[in-house]
């Protein structure tokens, strides 16, 4: 028998909920042992290499094999014909939105190798398979292509004009999606009663992920089963999408996923050369490798945001916001990718309105094909943008009408006693103290200095200028997610999750849910996320919504474990059921000091030390599964502040703060490392990562020599809070916290370059700010103003 567990347990203090413990994960992958997809290699495996379209759009004729199959080493090469032949599926788009009157959008089927024509330069069209990776590559290189090509379009305004090249026969006028959400009649009314509107032109620049890790994969055909070892975010969800489009069971399929170098919504889809691997594999009968190249992936991976909006908001004459109207062009690049038009459509309607008491709002979105990369979901796949949009407007606004920006966001914001709120968008908030936020937020960022600020910078020839980003995001919506708790003979106790690690670090809060709840050490825990054969269920990781659905489906795995354990301990300790109290990780009878702890319990148990009927629980395992926590509604205030050069251009973030609410914070130190890391992704945004097609398809942008991403020394220091209000929604409070650095990041950076840039008369400046294009406005304003 156990003591009694003292409460204040120094194991309990230093690894419970709301502790800032270091990652479980980090030594291993510090030294060099992670085992990501390139690293896993099997005996008598195979190498392949992709052919891909050089042309953004043309008439594919034919593909000449011949000389690759008489290269060294080369075993096999395919094309679409053999995948057709075969009978597999098509790439499904699964977030498919209603037409404005109310007709189906068009989906057009994507082979996982084109087969009639190519649409986007990158577009894959055969593959090698050959001895070395070596000889794969010489191989592909061997392939003939017969393509006529065709005229091509590459952003969204264009393909919509009279007369653009006709990408796919059935979207006559390429428009697969003419989006529109709501009350027109009214929200006209508002704006015709409006004494103040705001307009603005907005970009949100494409982005190319740049996943540290490559995408990858090795296909296995054995058994009569399909394995892969590929890069997800979820095993289970992403096996059940691979079963679908190899036309098989989804028990047929056995998806494994071991360490991920970053995805950021990217790695979450099939894509074409999966299926293609695997079907070689089965082909051939032996595994099959693959890896990416740097350089592949800038033109083959889905690329995010793409979308150019015209945005309005409807004012009263003392700035009480009426009515905000979203219109505009969103790219879906050459196919359709799984989540493709999400991001420019309901995500947009969902968290334009953030916190503020907007009545109405209608959203308006063309979504068009081109002949560039597929757009994917996009770390907050359109929830920034929702955001951005909304908070570009208000900070015009107040310019406009001469209102400090800071009063006009209070005069509109939600009040607390107005929770829970009904927006005009069908959702509904059920916390959150946005006002104190924004209150704190202000005086953390020492708002009354800005003015001796901006005076030193002018002494040093510069411009300075400061924003604000109030976001509120709307998590991912609901699904099932597995719990599993299993106490193992070596003593240790395995989490089994659905939700996936792709470098966030799960496995720290989770056992640290784990260890408050069962009081199971925390050195004793084990995280099993990456294989589908152990899920029951599974959500994956996405849309901030892991702690909310994985802890809480522990929470309750936990609560069943604990149910289990008074039946069993009740023998053990020769007491009733109704006298077995549970309490920081013991069983004990009622009023005594006799008891018995967890791992003790399930031990005995395991060796078979207790004396029980055939009725009553032979293990403490526990496969549960969470149904449907709700949304949850994360939200925060950002203030940057810029320093610009006029000379060059040159655009530096020298203060940032960030109050934000995420509800119950289960580790405070990965939250603060989440939020550093998409402020970051959204500084790079702002002011470097652009990526551009010319007028005939090609990527100009096409490597780290032409595509700026963010580095170290364009950090700034950070001051990070936690202000929380707990979530109503799910059992941990929790509200997710992975999407809002970028969230916050898009509209502060921005609002603090145009509020520097008015002082030289520039009056709008988009994304992304580069040296050049600051440059630019600033010596087409200086003309101007000489005119």
């Amino acid at each position: 028998m156990n003591k009694p567990t003292d409460p204040s347990d120094l194991s309990l203090m230093k690894f419970g909920i709301g502790q800032p413990v270091s990652r479980n994960e980090d030594p291993i992958l510090v030294r060099g042992e992670g085992r990501y997809t390139d690293d896993v290699n099997v005996d008598g495996q195979l190498y392949a290499a992709f052919v891909r379209s050089p042309y953004a759009h043309g008439v594919l004729n034919g593909v000449d094999l011949s000389a690759a199959l008489d290269m060294p080493g080369v075993v096999a090469a395919y094309t679409g014909a053999d995948l057709v032949a075969a009978g597999y599926g098509t790439l499904p788009c699964i977030m498919v939105q209603k037409q404005r009157d109310g007709s189906a959008m068009v989906t057009p089927a994507r082979p996982s190798l084109a087969v009639d024509k190519v649409r986007f330069v990158g577009d894959p069209v055969a593959f090698v398979v050959a001895e070395t990776a070596a000889q794969a590559r010489d191989a592909a290189e061997a392939v003939a292509l017969d393509i006529d090509p065709l005229p091509a379009v590459a952003t969204p305004e264009e393909a919509d004009k009279p007369g653009a090249p006709t990408i796919y026969d059935e979207a006559p006028g390429n428009c697969a999606l003419d989006y529109h959400f709501g009350p027109t009649e009214q929200v006209e009314a508002a704006f015709a009663s409006a004494a103040h509107v705001t307009r603005l032109d907005i970009a949100n620049n494409r982005i190319v992920v740049n996943s540290l890790e490559p995408r990858a994969a090795l296909a296995q055909f054995s058994d009569g089963r399909y394995v892969l070892n590929v890069p997800t975010q979820g095993v289970f969800g992403f096996r059940n999408n691979l079963a679908g489009v190899l036309k098989v069971e989804p028990k047929d399929v056995h998806v494994i996923t071991g360490h991920v170098g970053g995805s950021f919504g990217m790695k979450g889809s099939v894509f074409p050369e999966y299926v293609s691997l695997l079907h070689a594999a089965k082909t051939l009968g032996r595994p099959v490798k693959w890896t990416d190249a740097r350089s592949d992936s800038f033109v083959s991976d889905h690329h995010g945001r793409d979308q150019n909006v015209h945005a309005e908001l409807a004012l009263d004459a003392k700035g009480k916001f009426l009515a905000v109207r979203i219109s505009g062009h969103s790219n879906m690049g050459g196919y359709l990718s799984p989540v493709a038009p999400l991001m420019s459509t309901l995500n947009i309607h969902k968290n334009g309105i953030g916190t503020y008491t907007t009545p109405l709002m209608q959203v308006d979105t063309r979504c068009m094909f081109t002949n560039t990369a597929p757009i994917g979901a996009y770390r907050g796949a359109g929830r920034p943008e929702g955001n951005y949009f909304m908070e570009r407007l208000i900070d015009q606004a107040a310019r406009e009408m001469g209102i400090d920006p800071v009063s006009l966001r209070k005069r509109n914001q939600i009040k607390p006693s107005q929770m829970p709120y009904k927006t005009p968008v069908d959702t509904v908030y059920d916390s959150g103290d946005f006002t104190a936020l924004l209150e704190r937020a202000v005086e953390a960022a020492d708002w009354k200095g800005f003015a001796q600020r901006k005076r030193d910078s002018r002494k040093r020839g510069l411009l300075r200028g400061r924003g604000i980003g109030c976001y509120l995001e709307v998590t991912a919506p609901p699904m099932n997610e597995m719990g599993g708790i299993h106490f193992e003979a070596d003593g240790t106790v395995t989490i089994v999750t659905g939700t996936l690690d792709y470098g966030q670090g799960h496995w720290t809060p989770f056992a640290q849910v784990l260890t408050t709840k069962l009081g199971v050490p925390f050195d004793k825990i084990k995280l099993v996320q990456g294989d589908s054969d152990r899920l029951v269920a599974g959500g994956g990781t996405g849309g901030s919504k892991s702690i909310m659905a994985s802890g809480a489906a522990i929470v309750g795995a936990s609560e069943k474990v604990i149910e289990k354990g008074r039946i069993v301990a009740s023998y053990a300790l020769e007491a009733g059921v109704e006298d077995i109290e549970f309490a920081n990780g013991r069983f004990a009878i009622a009023g005594t000091d006799r008891g018995i702890g967890v791992m003790e319990l399930a031990a005995q148990l395991r060796n078979g030390g207790l004396q029980m009927p055939d009725d009553a629980p032979k293990t403490l395992d526990v496969d549960h599964v969470h149904r449907l926590s709700p949304s949850a509604y994360p939200n925060g205030c950002h203030i940057a502040e810029v320093e610009i050069d006029p000379d060059t251009g040159v655009t530096k973030v020298v203060r940032y703060v960030m109050v934000n609410d995420f509800g119950t914070v289960v580790n405070p130190l990965l939250v603060e490392g989440q939020l550093h890391g998409g402020v970051m992704q959204g500084i790079g945004q702002a002011l470097m990562e652009f990526t551009e097609y010319d007028a005939d398809g090609q990527l100009v942008t096409g490597s780290f020599m032409d595509y700026a991403m963010p580095r170290a020394d364009d950090m700034p220091e950070f001051t990070f809070e936690s202000r929380p209000t707990v979530a109503t929604t799910n059992p941990l409070g929790a509200k997710g916290c992975g999407e809002a650095g970028c969230a916050g990041a898009l509209p502060s950076v921005m609002n603090a370059i145009n509020d520097a840039l008015a002082e030289v008369g520039v009056t709008q400046m988009n994304m992304p700010a580069t040296p050049k294009r600051v440059w630019e406005a600033i010596q087409q304003a200086n003309s101007s103003a000489a005119a």
